[in-house]
C-alpha cells in the first residue's frame, strides 16, 4: 500500500514538469510564430531552423542531449577559460526546458497557422480607424487566435503530458520513475504500470473536458453576431419610421 501512495504521490511532479513545459511552449511558440510572420527573412530563418530541428529529432535525444552534452560543454567551456568549477543541470529544470523547446517547436506552427486565419480585412479596418499594433495585436488578433488555435493547442497538450514520461530516465523521481522502481521491488509490474496509466488517463480526460469546454465558449462567442453601432442603430431606426410614415401616407 505504501508503494501505491508513493507512486501517486509523483503525479504532482509529472503535473508541475508539465505545466512549466506548456508556459515555455506557449512563449517559444508565440515568439517563433512573430518571427516567421514579421517579414524579416534573418529572424524567419532563425525561426525556421528551430522548428526544422527540433521537429526532426526524436524528443529522448533532445533530452539526453541537453541533460548530458549541456554540462559538458559548459564545464569544457570552462575549464579552457581557467575556471574550475563544474555545471550540472537538475534533472527537473532539464524536462522543464526541453520539453519546452520541444513543444514550443510545435505551437509555433499552430499559433502561426491562427494568426493566417485571421480575415486581413479586419486587421485592415482597425490600422484604418487609427489603432496601433499593439492595440490590434491585444484586442484583435490575440482574441481570434487562441480560439483558432485552441484544436491544435489541445492536442499538443496531451501529447506534452505524455511525453513528461521522457523526464524518468534522467533521474527525476515523477511518476514513471517511482512506478518503475515499485515494480522492481514488488515484482508486479502490471499493477504500477497499470496505476500509472490510469493517471495519465485522467490528466489527459479532464483536459479534453475543459479544454472542450473553451473551445465551445469561443464557438458561441464567433457565432454571436456583433452589436449594432449607435449610429447604425439611429439610422436604421429613421429608414423604418420614415418607411412606416410614407406607407401611411399613401
Amino acid at each position: 500500500m505504501d508503494y501505491l501512495w508513493n507512486v501517486l504521490a509523483a503525479g504532482s511532479v509529472t503535473l508541475e514538469v508539465a505545466l512549466g513545459s506548456l508556459l515555455l511552449a506557449i512563449a517559444l511558440g508565440l515568439l517563433g510564430a512573430w518571427a516567421k510572420l514579421s517579414g524579416g527573412r534573418a529572424i524567419a530563418a532563425v525561426a525556421e531552423t528551430y522548428t526544422t530541428l527540433v521537429r526532426g529529432v526524436p524528443d529522448l535525444v533532445l533530452m539526453l542531449l541537453f541533460f548530458y552534452g549541456g554540462p559538458a560543454l559548459a564545464n569544457l567551456a570552462l575549464e579552457r577559460m581557467g575556471f574550475e568549477t563544474t555545471v550540472d543541470i537538475d534533472p527537473f529544470v532539464a524536462g522543464i526546458v526541453t520539453l519546452g523547446l520541444i513543444f514550443g517547436a510545435y505551437l509555433t506552427e499552430t499559433f502561426r497557422g491562427a494568426i493566417l486565419g485571421i480575415p486581413k480585412g479586419q486587421i485592415e479596418a482597425a490600422s484604418a480607424f487609427g489603432l496601433g499594433r499593439l492595440r490590434i495585436g491585444w484586442r484583435i488578433v490575440l482574441p481570434q487566435m487562441a480560439r483558432l488555435a485552441l484544436p491544435g493547442f489541445t492536442n499538443t497538450w496531451l501529447v506534452l503530458v505524455k511525453s513528461t514520461a521522457l523526464v524518468s530516465v534522467l533521474g527525476l523521481e515523477d511518476i514513471m520513475f517511482r512506478a518503475k522502481n515499485a515494480a522492481q521491488a514488488t515484482r508486479q509490474p502490471f499493477t504500477f504500470f497499470l496505476l500509472t496509466a490510469a493517471v495519465y488517463l485522467l490528466i489527459t480526460t479532464a483536459s479534453v473536458l475543459v479544454l472542450r469546454w473553451f473551445e465551445r465558449r469561443g464557438a458561441q462567442g464567433a457565432e454571436r453576431p456583433a452589436p449594432m453601432p449607435a449610429t447604425a442603430t439611429a439610422t436604421a431606426t429613421a429608414t423604418a419610421t420614415a418607411t412606416a410614415t410614407l406607407k401611411d401616407a399613401t
